[in-house]
């Protein structure tokens, strides 16, 4: 079995009190087991002043994660927060690995250091990488889908609180890196469940269009029609014109029996097609819905009731939350995290992130696993 803790500090500038309040919160002289790993988050200011490091640094294990604001650990959220998980265990075994550049050939760099380090298919696959525009998190699921026979994969893209995203980096031992991926490869005695959560049915529209011509992220025809005339018959090509400005998920139906996938819309190429945050295949049917506060609350509080219901016999508890979902909160972000603490009541050790991309299987079954890249999802790992 594992056993799990979590420790969190605010401060962000005198390492010493920081190692001290995640030593102390962690008791790690106590509490570890034959093999440990740390699992991070937190806002970049821990970077910029080095705190990430030095804790890291400081720790007897390998540690890794993601740049994310807010953060909770379930006993406190904050935008300015560093929580680490340490998941522990004598009967089950975690291996860290740190890819090559993502930047040229993210396929090579994955799957090369995927089988330099696995010893055969592990029951977990946690992964962590930085935002790069050019990149899909989708190719990323897919590959490590590929060359892991279907192992399932959990994680997410960093998110930084700046402007323009350039803070959203990965860690791994107390480094941090904007164009590699960070992966822990987890074997034994250990049993993931896995829930996500989008939009509620009601919200979905029932009418659908189905993708005739795309490629990767990007749409060029809707049933058989320019990606103008759909977003007119919609009543959106105004909108559709800004980024990011219809700020409601599109979900997708990928014709294969697995539950709908949210995807977001960032804007019009210059050939007029759409952009969107990651792949929509030719074929696949999309469904509009809208996006709101109130039913953030709802799907979050849904996921929730469902984690508790399982939460019996499990050890510790992951949660990513897309970004657009706090936006979507509007005033105060932190309002879902608090949502999340309320139901939890710390039943278990727990850290919250928010996120720049989710992934997450969406089928797990003794015979088949579906991983799946999701946008405005909140998705969640019981262990």
């Amino acid at each position: 079995m594992i056993k799990t803790f979590v420790a969190h500090t605010v401060e962000a500038d005198d390492a010493q009190i920081a190692l001290q309040e995640i030593r102390d919160g962690l008791n790690i002289e106590s509490n570890l087991l034959k093999n440990s790993i740390g699992i991070i988050a937190c806002h970049y200011e821990f970077v910029m002043t080095g705190i990430a490091k030095a804790v890291c640094d400081a720790l007897p294990f390998d540690v890794v994660g993601a740049i994310a604001s807010p953060v909770s650990s379930g006993e406190q959220s904050d935008a300015l927060l560093m929580t680490i998980m340490v998941i522990t265990s004598d009967d089950a075994e975690f291996i860290s690995v740190l890819t090559p550049s993502l930047m040229d050939d993210p396929k090579k760099a994955i799957s090369e250091s995927y089988a330099a380090s696995q010893k055969g298919r592990p029951k977990l696959i946690l992964t962590y990488a930085p935002f790069i525009a050019q990149n899909s998190g989708d190719d990323y699921v897919n590959i490590l889908s590929e060359v892991s026979d279907n192992a399932p994969c959990f994680g997410t893209l960093a998110v930084d609180d700046t402007a323009d995203f350039t803070s959203c980096f990965m860690f791994y031992n107390g480094e941090h890196y904007s164009d590699k991926m960070g992966m822990v490869l987890m074997y034994g005695n250990i049993n993931p469940k896995f829930y996500m959560a989008n939009v509620s049915p009601e919200k979905i529209m029932e009418r659908s269009a189905i993708v005739t011509k795309s490629q990767g992220h990007i749409v060029m025809e809707i049933n058989g029609r320019s990606v103008d005339d759909y977003f007119t018959d919609l009543g959106l090509a105004k909108a559709s014109e800004s980024q990011y400005a219809l700020a409601f998920p599109f979900l997708v139906d990928y014709k294969d029996g697995t539950p709908k996938v949210s995807k977001i819309y960032i804007n019009r190429t210059p050939e007029r097609y759409a952009l969107f945050a990651s792949a929509i295949p030719e074929g696949s049917a999309m469904h509009i819905s809208s996006f709101d506060k109130d039913d953030t609350f709802v799907t979050t509080g849904g996921i929730m009731d469902e984690i508790i219901n399982d939460a019996g016999s499990a050890n510790g508890l992951l949660i990513y939350s897309c970004i657009a979902r706090g936006m979507a909160v509007g005033g105060d972000m932190l309002d879902e995290m608090r949502l999340i603490s309320d139901k939890w009541q710390q039943r278990l050790p727990m850290l919250v992130a928010y996120s720049g991309g989710e992934m997450c299987p969406t089928v797990v079954t003794a015979d088949r696993v579906v991983n799946r890249f999701h946008n405005s999802a909140i998705i969640a790992c019981l262990f």
